[in-house]
């Protein structure tokens, strides 16, 4: 392994570590309201990258991308989904839900998976197919055992699957498509918390120093695994990519299960080892294709 993609995968390991112990981060803010979290998420956020882009010299192609009306819809629908996402899951965390989170990011791949499909006209291999009807089984069955939808991992799932669908067909480099995102949701936000302080409920002026210390850090807990990613991804094979994205909801699934003690009744459990062995078969499928695909490439270019 070179140094370049040694480096890369570092990066890509931070970022999914980051995202997988993450509720730790937001359970230490579990007294405050959900919504006056998000508000500061994305306040904070924006700040934090505006400072980066000062600092960097580098607003030039967030101007150009601002320009285009197509990214201006898409930065705003993308905003959205992720404030959606966001909110759920800081939500869940303080309510004792990190386990239900996880199971989210766990599917989340294969929803991605069927919106290229349905929307994209993409094809599936059979392999792919296999993993997909596998893990609607154990939605199915997390679904009958609860009696109900596990609703917060479907919000999570479908809100950051859709979330990667608008970012695919609008292309724009991490940092400045965060930028943008939160950006059309900065105004309001702000507002809102101002709003908030104004009825002397919110949270723009906490008298806690630790708290206010946590709230204005959410900005870089928020960015720099996305920075790290992004990095990563020029430079890591994607089927590497692809099976350390389940580093994140493991981690999620440990630190719920384990420094949270959140019941993991044995029915449930039966439903999250089924949505794991669909992600096997997707992950094995995945590295045979890549390796399948490495091998016929050289003799494709022979003379």
């Amino acid at each position: 392994m070179v140094q370049g993609d040694r480096r890369g995968l570092l990066l890509a390991l931070l970022a999914y570590v980051w995202w997988g112990l993450s509720p730790i981060f937001w359970k230490q803010l579990a007294d405050l309201p959900a919504a006056d979290k998000l508000a500061h998420r994305i306040v904070w956020t924006v700040v934090f990258v505006a400072v980066l882009h000062t600092l960097g010299r580098t607003w030039g192609p967030v101007r150009t991308a601002l320009a285009d009306r197509r990214n201006r819809w898409a930065a705003t629908t993308a905003g959205l989904l992720i404030a959606v996402n966001w909110g759920v899951f800081i939500w869940a965390v303080a309510e004792d839900h990190v386990v239900d989170a996880s199971l989210g990011y766990f599917v989340n791949p294969l929803v991605s998976v069927v919106l290229g499909v349905v929307v994209l006209g993409e094809t599936l291999r059979r392999g792919q197919w296999l993993a997909v009807a596998i893990a609607a089984v154990g939605v199915a069955w997390l679904t009958v055992e609860a009696g109900g939808v596990p609703w917060i991992a479907v919000v999570l799932a479908l809100s950051f699957g859709f979330y990667g669908l608008v970012r695919k067909q609008a292309p724009m480099g991490s940092l400045d498509g965060l930028t943008l995102e939160t950006g059309v949701l900065a105004l309001p936000a702000l507002a809102f918390l101002v709003f908030r302080a104004g009825a002397g409920e919110g949270t723009l002026a906490v008298s806690d120093p630790g708290t206010t210390a946590l709230l204005v850090l959410s900005g870089v807990v928020t960015a720099m695994p996305l920075l790290a990613f992004a990095a990563a991804a020029r430079t890591v094979p994607l089927s590497t990519v692809g099976i350390l994205l389940y580093v994140n909801p493991t981690l999620q699934f440990l630190v719920g299960a384990v420094v949270y003690d959140e019941p993991v009744p044995a029915a449930r459990l039966a439903g999250y080892v089924v949505v794991w062995c669909a992600l096997g078969v997707y992950a094995a499928e995945g590295f045979r294709h890549h390796r399948r695909s490495q091998l016929v490439m050289p003799q494709r270019s022979s003379p």
